[in-house]
């Protein structure tokens, strides 16, 4: 008599390349906090923006950050692999370093491949650039856009160069916003400066639906709605590629 094999517990074993491969995906996320999603219609670049944005300075262990040099060689890549053919950036952020947060937003807003926004729980600060960099940008019911002046902690100079270079970096906060989304500047800076809502600090909270009037985020949204918005937007451009071959 051959050996019986329990057919209920009798598995194919999985390939050295697949376990390799899952094994790389998972060192991905735990690294970077992005992802290939290759499952789908098209090959999609998953990315995140979560807690602070770590920029020149290391920040405590104890903070969750996104560390800016992990982020803008992604970006990089993802505009010069062929088999990606777009970017989704999640954003659940508290701001952070204000020179990585726009360095961020600059090359997103600078790349040619669709790019697709969707801030949940919360973008603040120098994450509201990063959010309307998109071509497209979505935002939860539940998620807020937080917008208050440029801050600095530590011991500063108070003289008036340091406070013209406060105005001046935050103008330039204020034209990279206003000119990636439909918000005048005059009422961004409004908002920025409110003192009649927050009890600590100065600025507006936005809720979502908010936000989408304020002309900040393009529509209100879930992760259904800004893949399927990322999908059409891929589309388009192959078949104007296709029209152009």
């Amino acid at each position: 008599m051959g050996k019986k094999i329990d057919m209920n517990t009798a598995q194919e074993p999985e390939s050295e390349e697949v376990t390799e491969e899952k094994a790389c995906e998972r060192q991905s996320i735990i690294e970077t906090g992005s992802i290939i999603s290759d499952n789908g219609e098209y090959v999609v670049q998953c990315m995140t923006i979560i807690g602070q944005i770590e920029g020149h300075y290391i920040l405590s262990p104890q903070n969750k950050t996104t560390k800016y040099e992990h982020i803008i060689p992604q970006l990089v890549a993802v505009e010069q692999d062929d088999r990606i053919d777009g970017l989704l950036m999640i954003l659940n952020t508290v701001g952070g370093d204000v020179e990585a947060g726009l360095a961020i937003a600059e090359l997103m807003a600078g790349m040619k491949k669709p790019v697709v926004s969707l801030v949940l729980g919360g973008g603040h600060s120098i994450g509201v650039p990063i959010a309307v960099a998109a071509k497209k940008s979505f935002i939860a019911k539940s998620a807020t856009m937080t917008i208050h002046p440029v801050r600095m902690n530590g011991l500063m100079l108070g003289v008036p160069q340091a406070f013209e270079y406060f105005q001046r970096m935050q103008q330039r906060i204020t034209t990279f916003v206003t000119e990636h989304s439909d918000i005048a500047a005059e009422r961004y800076n409004q908002l920025a400066m409110n003192t009649n809502e927050l009890v600590m600090d100065i600025g507006t909270i936005l809720d979502g639906q908010d936000a989408v009037d304020e002309g900040l985020i393009d529509s209100i949204g879930d992760l259904n709605d800004a893949v399927s918005a990322l999908y059409r937007m891929i589309d388009r451009k192959k078949k104007r590629r296709n029209k152009k071959s």
